[in-house]
């Protein structure tokens, strides 16, 4: 086969639309096998059925969805797949809203937490389990209000009136003052800052109960170990966010503020998976930190995956019971 002089380049952008491809889908057998996981461990064990793990699994359900919806209509964004406009601007519009979801999910687990600990005696009156379902409902229908605004007229100006199919590309139809200003300082600048605040402030509360403990002779060490475990894990949750999300909206606002400014594709390829990373790393944060959660991973593993010759039907019933003792190790 004969080779134009425009081979070589055209080559080296397959070699990156496929690494992309091949990270965009072990992303999302990673969030889906991992997320679904949370939800099994969650159904089986009537310990962890509380107002906390409502948003756990409403995060859960929205990271499902980044890896069996979004990722895939990312990566056929990126192929080109010619579409009709509105068809193109719904599909691009579902990348916003879901992945909107999961951002605030995470908003509302740190919220939640924060009330755990700034309010222990009045949580369980204050957050109850239909509170908690309502503030998950909520945050769907907050991301899909938000996610589904281009849809409503803030889109690109192009000749809508056509018939003709066009290449579907994101910023084909999306508008970057809507992804800069609304998207980004809007729904992620705002929770990231409000999920500062509050692990700010979780430190400072766990700072000072720390300082009542060394003066005080209570047997609570236990209390206070649980709640600066907590508090690290806020912590780490914070970072990993920052991490995954800031890099694709950095790029987006070089973009739009400075338009000749050149961006590789590579660039934008990192940033659209480390954004879809965080889907898959959001188990291991708030499930496989959380002693529930890895208890029950393991009897599972040891009854449904390890098999173990002791037991003689290890498959055959539900994890053990939890113990008071891990029931309540958060």
């Amino acid at each position: 086969m004969t080779e134009s002089p425009s081979s070589p380049g055209m080559e080296r952008w397959e070699h990156a639309d496929m690494l992309y491809i091949s990270i965009e889908s072990t992303i999302a057998l990673a969030s889906v096998m991992g997320n679904v996981l949370v939800i099994l461990v969650v159904a089986l064990n009537r310990a962890l059925r509380d107002t906390t793990f409502c948003f756990i699994v409403s995060l859960a359900l929205a990271d499902i969805t980044v890896g069996v919806l979004v990722i895939p209509l990312a990566v056929v964004i990126s192929l080109g797949l010619k579409t009709q406009f509105y068809t193109c601007l719904f599909l691009s519009c579902l990348l916003v809203m879901i992945t909107q979801t999961s951002i605030l999910s995470l908003l509302a687990i740190a919220i939640d937490r924060f009330l755990r600990i700034k309010i222990p005696t009045r949580y369980s009156i204050i957050v109850t389990q239909r509170r908690a379902w309502v503030a998950v409902g909520l945050c769907w229908l907050l991301s899909a209000i938000t996610g589904l605004v281009p849809m409503f007229g803030w889109h690109q100006d192009v000749n809508i009136n056509s018939t003709s199919p066009i290449e579907c590309q994101f910023t084909s139809v999306i508008r970057m003052d809507y992804m800069v200003y609304f998207n980004f300082f809007g729904l992620v600048v705002a929770p990231l800052t409000i999920m500062t605040g509050l692990y700010i402030e979780i430190f400072r509360v766990i700072r000072r109960q720390l300082n009542r403990r060394a003066e005080a002779t209570s047997d609570s060490s236990k209390y206070y170990h649980k709640e600066l475990k907590l508090a690290k894990s806020l912590a780490l949750v914070l970072f990993l966010f920052a991490l995954c999300w800031l890099p694709l909206h950095i790029m987006n606002c070089i973009t739009y503020f400075c338009p000749t400014c050149p961006m590789p594709k590579s660039a934008i390829y990192v940033g659209i998976f480390m954004s879809h990373v965080n889907s898959a790393l959001n188990p291991l944060v708030y499930a496989f930190r959380i002693q529930r959660f890895r208890a029950t991973l393991v009897q599972i593993a040891h009854r449904c995956v390890l098999c173990r010759a002791h037991d003689p039907s290890p498959c055959s019933s539900g994890p053990p019971a939890i113990t008071e003792k891990t029931q309540h190790d958060l």
